[in-house]
């Protein structure tokens, strides 16, 4: 093995931009499986925005370059599963050790308490991709930490938390990210 070396610029910005894109490319396939498989409608919802400027030189090159959010967004999917309205957000760390509540958005999480307290299914799903361990954490839980954490408590949920509480999903070729295996279990 030839270990090069690293070069690293001393103008390295963090983007952002793209975070956690892989995983949901992953879900969505998943998805497709689901629905090609006539085991579940479940889909990606699109963000709610308004275009203001597109820079169309040609077709094959247009590109948005300035929009705005119309409303806040709710959660990234949702769906039907044997009868149960399915609902969930999914998100990506590369915390070892836990995962920030800076990184999902309150409107949300009240979004999916809202969603259990009307009789759906609702959780996240949240993957650690240093450990390569993704977990469906339900509703219930997700509640319980960010009530802990209006009160002043930790806010995040550790990885010991989510082995707990949590319910690890074991990625393979097809389907991917199989979560419906795991709500098999809770209903």
């Amino acid at each position: 093995m030839v270990n090069y070396p690293v070069k690293k610029s001393p103008n390295f910005t963090v983007v952002h931009k793209n975070r956690g894109i892989a995983f949901e490319k992953d879900i969505n396939i998943t998805n497709e499986y689901y629905l090609n498989n006539d085991i579940a409608v479940i889909h990606k919802k699109p963000v709610p925005i308004q275009v203001v400027s597109v820079n169309y030189p040609s077709r094959d090159t247009a590109s948005i370059d300035k929009a705005f959010y119309t409303i806040p967004s709710t959660t990234d999917y949702n769906g039907i599963y044997k009868g149960n309205y399915i609902d969930f957000e999914a998100k990506e760390t590369k915390n070892k050790t836990s995962f920030s509540f800076v990184n999902i958005h309150e409107h949300q999480i009240k979004h999916l308490i809202k969603v259990e307290e009307h009789g759906g299914i609702s959780f996240i799903l949240v993957k650690f991709t240093l450990l390569d361990e993704i977990f469906l954490l339900e509703t219930k839980f997700l509640k319980n930490f960010f009530l802990r954490k209006s009160n002043g408590g930790r806010k995040s949920i550790t990885i010991e938390e989510f082995r707990t509480y949590g319910h690890l999903i074991a990625t393979k070729y097809s389907p991917r990210v199989d979560y419906l295996k795991v709500l098999d279990e809770i209903i």
